[in-house]
């Protein structure tokens, strides 16, 4: 089992940056895949990156590619985004995920979510 609780969302200009914090408790974040999650209201959750634990390739989806970094602390055992130009689009509620059984850009693969953080970019 594993808990995990975001932070850092807020409202920011487009062209602004914000970094957001999932920490985890309850087991190592090395040993997991972790993922980034979107969803605007309205639509569905959308894959924004991943790292894999075996081998910590990061992958990120098209539309965040260049302007994202995903990131993990294993001793903090917290995963960040550094989210930099964002964008109206990029306004949504995201979600950090652990150990996903299959693919890991598919949410419904992934057992363990946070509550979420709201990313809000104006214009």
């Amino acid at each position: 089992q594993v808990q995990l609780v975001e932070s850092g969302g807020g409202l920011v200009q487009a062209g602004g940056s914000l970094r957001l914090s999932c920490a985890a408790s309850g087991r190592t974040l090395s040993s997991y895949s972790m993922g980034w999650f979107r969803q605007a209201p309205g639509k569905e959750r959308e894959f924004v990156a991943a790292v894999r634990w075996r081998n910590s390739y990061i992958y990120y989806a098209e539309s965040v590619k260049g302007r994202f970094t995903l990131s993990r602390d294993n001793a903090k055992n917290t995963l960040y985004l550094q989210m930099n130009s964002l964008k109206p689009e990029d306004t949504a509620a995201y979600y950090c995920a652990a150990d996903p059984r299959g693919r890991y850009d598919e949410a419904s693969q992934y057992d363990y979510w946070g509550q979420g953080t709201q990313v809000t970019v104006s214009s």
